[in-house]
């Protein structure tokens, strides 16, 4: 289930109720935002619908929680809903809800992202060709507008901060038996440096990453550290994430890992987590121990409430449930980018998803060790990294930056 698919889950579980008389409201909201909760171990999502509603309903937003929360914890792919604070509803995922989304990735492959959010909306993002990072800019939100449905129309100039230029070096002093000073040098058609041009220094990926990722109000870096293969290096971070996901599909394969069999055995229903207890922590013995649950938050941040009846779901690995997040929030920040002619909101994403996928490998092994016998947990597992792949090459593609199965 997508954050937008979630969205219109609360939205028909608010029209449902007002249907049912439980709520009284003339208006229904046109749209239910729903978001990543900022702490961990508030669901997977949450949502403001109830403090939204509260005042054209007449009623306490812990009321219109509780209506809310009963029906939602009804619908699929829902399995808990808490009422946190003065009436926000934390909303966790079934299992299955997030296996959904890794089988839709590998379906759709390249397609998944796409979607019609902007449909009927007619423009076409233009630049001065002469500039240099306008029509990079505009190229791409163009590629992003059409992902999220819009058709091209009328022209919108592109409005951006260009890199500043490379200081030109000082005239030489004239000679002082001259009467004349010698000219200055001429201007150079490489005042922005070869890198900029995408030749010879960085390249042409490299290059749009440093025109792309920052804020359109920002002036790009055109740096060297670009080329650099070093965790600081965020472009290459985001395509060594990619090669890896590559790299554990092959040895899957090699390994007798049932990558495309049944996948109900995988994060649909998931297996106990067991972790290594950090050396010289009480109870290491080199052996895998049982994940200790979180601990209970502090009582300044009282913990949520679970709807009536509610049962605590079975979870995934936090380290699996942040990269399944942020995989199924791929859709909306593409349609995001494109809304807001930002893609430099890709680029973040796509570093968050590379470094989520990054302690998903070192916490939660994919691939069997030593004797261990492949198992429907290691199944799951490399198809979410395959899921993961699919996402960090399409999101590249979209910024016009290539992809490789090896780095």
């Amino acid at each position: 289930m997508t954050p937008a698919e979630l969205s219109r889950t609360v939205l028909a579980t608010v029209r449902r109720a007002v249907m049912a008389e439980e709520l009284q409201v003339e208006a229904l909201p046109a749209k239910v935002a729903v978001q990543r909760p900022a702490r961990p171990g508030c669901g997977d999502y949450a949502t403001n619908v109830a403090l939204q509603l509260a005042g054209p309903t007449g009623r306490r937003p812990l009321e219109v929680a509780a209506i809310l929360a009963r029906r939602l914890e009804k619908e699929p792919g829902v399995a808990l809903v808490e009422i946190a604070g003065p009436g926000f509803l934390n909303i966790t995922l079934s299992p299955h809800a997030f296996g959904d989304v890794v089988r839709q990735i590998r379906l759709q492959r390249d397609a998944y992202g796409r979607g019609d959010g902007l449909a009927g909306e007619a423009v076409t993002l233009t630049a001065d060709p002469h500039r240099l990072r306008a029509p990079v800019v505009a190229e791409t939100v163009n590629r992003l507008l059409r992902a999220a449905g819009a058709e091209p129309g009328p022209p919108e100039p592109v409005r951006v901060t260009e890199p500043e230029r490379e200081p030109e070096p000082e005239p030489a002093q004239a000679p002082e038996q001259s009467q004349e000073p010698e000219p200055g040098p001429a201007p150079r058609p490489d005042a922005f440096g070869p890198h900029v041009l995408g030749s010879e220094s960085l390249g042409p990926d490299a290059t749009r990453w440093a025109l792309l990722r920052p804020p359109a109000e920002d002036a790009p870096r055109l740096s060297a550290d670009l080329l650099r293969q070093h965790e600081s290096n965020p472009l290459f971070r985001v395509r060594y994430a990619h090669a890896r996901t590559r790299a554990l599909l092959r040895n899957a394969h090699d390994l007798g890992v049932d990558v495309d069999g049944d996948p109900d055995g995988g994060p649909e229903a998931p297996a106990p987590v067991t972790v290594l207890p950090a050396p010289g922590s009480p109870g290491s013995t080199g052996t895998p121990g049982t994940l200790t649950p979180p601990a209970p938050p502090r009582p300044s941040q009282p913990a949520p409430t679970p709807a009536p009846g509610a049962s605590a779901p079975a979870t995934h690995h936090p380290a699996e449930t942040e990269l399944l997040g942020l995989l199924a929030d791929f859709p909306r920040v593409v349609e995001t980018a494109a809304r807001r002619r930002a893609p430099d909101r890709v680029a973040r994403h796509l570093e968050r998803l590379a470094d989520a996928f990054l302690r998903f490998h070192d916490e939660c092994p994919p691939l069997p060790k030593g004797d261990e016998k492949p198992s429907a947990v290691h199944a799951a597992r490399v198809r979410l990294a395959d899921a993961t792949g699919i996402v960090l090459a399409d999101g590249l593609h979209l910024l016009g930056i290539s992809a490789p199965d090896h780095l």
